[in-house]
C-alpha cells in the first residue's frame, strides 16, 4: 500500500476519533468520498494499525445506531423551517 493512504487512513481515524464526525463529515473534510473513508478505516487501518481502527469502529458504530434520529431531525427542522415562512407569508 501506498504511504499517503496508509497516512490518510491514520489521519482520518484520529479525526473520527477526536471530533466524534461521521463519515460524511469526514469525506467532507478530507475532500474524499464517504467509500474511501469507510474503507480506510474498516480495511486499510486494520493492517496498518488495528488498535486505532477499533477506537474510530466504535465511533462510527454509535454514529450509525444513532443516524435515524440525526435523520428525523433534520426533517422535522425542514418543515418547521417551510411552516415559519408560510406563517410569515400569511401575516402579511
Amino acid at each position: 500500500m501506498k504511504e499517503y493512504i496508509e497516512e490518510r487512513a491514520v489521519a482520518i481515524a484520529n479525526y473520527i476519533i477526536d471530533h466524534n464526525a461521521t463519515v460524511r463529515q469526514t469525506a467532507k473534510k478530507f475532500g474524499i468520498s464517504k467509500s474511501t473513508v469507510h474503507k480506510d478505516v474498516t480495511d486499510r487501518l486494520e493492517d496498518i494499525n488495528p488498535s486505532l481502527a477499533a477506537r474510530a469502529r466504535v465511533v462510527l458504530d454509535v454514529n450509525k445506531s444513532e443516524r435515524h434520529i440525526r435523520g428525523g431531525m433534520a426533517t422535522k427542522e425542514k418543515y418547521q423551517h417551510r411552516l415559519q415562512i408560510c406563517s410569515n407569508d400569511e401575516e402579511r
